[in-house]
């Protein structure tokens, strides 16, 4: 393939043919300046999308044969309609008498004729579906099985992803989804505040090396019963990629539609009770001991391939027990239930331990996750099959069991999930699904004032164009599977709904663009499936953010995140913006797992960790001044409003103070939802991740700890009177 120097500016007819496709020519690091997109990126990221733009000829062509695709076709692959509001605007651009026939989610199917001009209906030209030009509203009675010349006959259809069939008086016929949802969905219940933990570094006296499962019920039992918490919100808590050592990045997983087993808590599978084996079982225990009390006694981080080593041990040993008819029951209803996709996911897991956990370097018949090797692989292999499937089913449960204990204990929301941008290009879902995804690209961010460099995220983007052909079927299963145990959904780089930024492998995220998503249609499906089961949908939506983004959100009821630190009036004079003027739909924080805990940028703590590791673009002195003029800003706010009780010295309990202020500053806000970064409640200083390091800093690796970095049980936080005060601060 030839392209142009990555510096010359596309050319028309490849901007016009990139526009047609989603693709950008130019992206805006900061207001008011415009940058071209590099043409090796344009033209690789339409490759992707199955557009051969390599030559001026063959732009050419492809631009001709688009064209004629939109001027021929009847209706896009998806359309939506937010409940019984507007018409999609391809639907009231179809010919006069055009037959409309729905076949309902539910089951049902009902039908309708397009009117000609000046009835009840509308009646318009083929035009370009699609176009941007506004939708009539609904008019005439609602619609009802049968023909119909309202123009309107679809309304009133239940929510849902229905197929609808159109046929046009010349004969031409279009099939298309079309998504109906609530127009949006309903605010939180009530304002509460919560807890934000990474769940691994949460150990009880009862773990195994890492935080699980049962210290996510505990924890919410004691937070919601004690402490009147209403949610707990975790980091993802999907299936990683095994390997030597494990990437422990919770948000670079093999598979975000299946949990990680290694998340269980091993004692509380019903069958290990009754292990025929107390030796073994006994030598399990002791083993998991040893693994606990190195990380909370002797300084050792958190172990992830140790753990799941054991782990998995115990588990072959609880397989040997029979099922229970009732359980047996239970475990084959969920097998039907997940169907192909817990299949493809187990079958990608047994696969693995035999040829590697990168797909791309199996033998290639078993690449193909249809083909007729990989058929006989997965019988030759159904044993380890069913044991993937089978701790899909006890991580589920669990989950489940944490869900309706943080529900019982009387938490308005529950457990938040956190879903990551994307997956691994090696692992589950990349197989899998492999057609949905955009072979040869990573998603990552562009260059800004932040980082000079953009960044490459190592993850495959979604094809938009495959997405609306299927419905959003890949994405409506995941979140389907996800709300199922949750009770709000945090969906980091909520950004990614309306476009991400495409980086071709083996050029630099600098030489990357931006490939436009059909937001309307990602929103209809989030609403829809947040909806049906009641749950609440949280937006990352911080960094560059593009206009219309974050009243796009608000409008369909998702709730932005924010955070204390950034939150300043950046059109005006750039001081901390007054409480009052936060936004009402977010969820507030003073730090997140990316950032540094709250007493090391008090302390300036942050600033010396980074210079000790090299990571500072400025001189030091620089980066200390610039940090102690931000925090003296705040803590100046917080003493003006009456919030800082105490503040102002330099001991532990003037920083326990200036903490607790901060935190009632954030209770002072009209956010709905306020969030408190567990580790601040014990002075915590380290982060629980570095931005910009790999193996220079242990990332995703430490336990809680207290101010002096002793780390902390679940045990230790239920009876710490730091906690407890900083609670009371709050609640106060």
């Amino acid at each position: 393939m030839t392209a142009a120097r990555p510096a010359d500016p596309p050319a028309e007819d490849l901007s016009r043919l990139a526009a047609l496709h989603g693709v950008a020519t130019s992206y805006s690091p900061s207001p008011g300046r415009t940058v071209p997109a590099s043409v090796t990126a344009v033209t690789l990221a339409l490759a992707a999308l199955g557009v051969d733009a390599g030559s001026p000829q063959a732009v050419r062509a492809a631009l001709d044969a688009r064209e004629a695709e939109l001027r021929a076709r009847l209706l896009p692959p998806t359309l939506v309609r937010w409940g019984d509001g507007e018409v999609p605007a391809a639907l009231a651009a179809l010919p006069e008498g055009t037959r409309l026939s729905v076949e309902t989610e539910q089951g049902e199917t009902r039908t309708a004729r397009t009117g000609p001009p000046g009835s009840s209906g509308r009646a318009g030209s083929p035009g370009s579906p699609g176009s941007p030009a506004a939708a009539p509203g609904p008019s005439g009675p609602s619609g009802a099985p049968g023909p119909s010349g309202d123009g309107d006959g679809l309304a009133g259809l239940p929510p849902g992803v229905h197929r609808l069939t159109a046929t046009a008086p010349d004969g031409r016929t279009a099939r298309s989804y079309l998504v109906v949802a609530p127009p949006r969905l309903p605010a939180p219940p009530g304002r509460s505040y919560g807890l934000l933990v990474q769940l691994y570094s949460l150990l009880s006296r009862r773990s195994w090396g890492m935080g699980d499962l049962g210290d996510l019920g505990e924890l919410t039992a004691w937070v919601g019963r004690t402490l009147g918490a209403g949610f707990v919100q975790v980091n993802p808590l999907h299936a990683a990629v095994p390997g030597a050592p494990t990437d422990p990045s919770p948000y670079r997983p093999s598979s975000r539609r299946f949990p990680d087993p290694v998340h269980l808590r091993v004692e509380d599978v019903p069958e290990f009770a009754h292990v025929d084996d107390p030796g073994r079982v006994r030598g399990l225990l002791e083993r998991a001991a040893r693994l606990r009390d190195s990380v909370l006694e002797k300084d050792a981080l958190i172990d992830r391939d140790a753990v799941w080593d054991l782990k998995r041990e115990a588990l072959g040993l609880i397989r040997e027990v029979p099922l229970g008819p009732g359980r047996r029951a239970a475990y084959c209803d969920y097998l039907a239930a997940q169907g192909q996709a817990l299949e493809d996911h187990a079958t990608w897991c047994a696969l693995a331990e035999v040829h590697g956990s990168d797909w791309h370097r199996w033998p290639a018949g078993l690449r193909d996750p249809r083909s007729a090797e990989t058929a006989r692989a997965r019988r030759d292999l159904m044993d380890r099959v069913d044991f993937h499937s089978w701790l899909a089913w006890l991580t589920e449960s669990q989950l489940a069991a944490a869900q309706h204990t943080a529900r019982a204990s009387g938490m308005q929301v529950g457990i938040v999930h956190d879903l990551a941008v994307g997956v691994h290009p090696g692992g589950a879902d990349a197989w899998a699904q492999r057609d949905h995804f955009a072979a040869g690209m990573s998603v990552g961010a562009p260059p800004d004032a932040f980082n000079a460099r953009g960044q490459d995220w190592g993850l495959p983007p979604w094809r938009p164009d495959r997405l609306a052909e299927s419905g959003y079927a890949p994405f409506r299963d995941l979140l389907r599977a996800l709300f199922r145990y949750a009770g709000a959904l945090r969906i980091d780089h909520v950004m990614g709904l309306f476009r991400l930024w495409w980086v071709p492998q083996g050029h630099p995220p600098t030489e990357g663009t931006y490939v436009r998503y059909d937001a309307e249609a990602m929103l209809a499906v989030l609403v829809l499936e947040a909806s049906r089961a009641g749950a609440v949908v949280i937006g990352e939506d911080l960094g560059t953010v593009e206009p219309g983004v974050r009243e796009a959100l608000r409008e369909r009821g998702v709730l932005g995140t924010s955070v204390l630190w950034f939150e300043r009036d950046w059109e005006g004079d750039g001081r901390p913006l007054p409480p009052e003027r936060w936004r009402e739909d977010c969820l507030a924080t003073a730090t997140t797992h990316d950032l540094p805990p709250t007493a090391a940028r008090l302390t300036g703590e942050h600033v010396e960790l980074r210079a000790g590791l090299g990571l500072l673009t400025r001189p030091a002195e620089e980066e200390r001044a610039e940090a102690a003029a931000d925090t003296g800003e705040w803590l100046g706010l917080l003493a003006r409003l009456g919030l800082l009780h105490g503040g102002g010295g330099s001991d532990a309990s003037s920083e326990e103070a200036e903490i607790q202020a901060l935190y009632r500053y954030l209770l002072a806000t009209p956010a709905r939802m306020v969030g408190i970064w567990l580790p601040d409640a014990l002075g915590d200083r380290r982060p629980q991740n570095l931005p910009g390091t790999w193996d220079q800093y242990p990332n995703w690796r430490l336990p809680i700890a207290d101010a002096e970095g002793r780390p902390a049980t679940l045990e230790r936080l239920a009876a710490s009177p730091r906690l407890r005060a900083l609670i009371e601060a709050l609640r106060g």
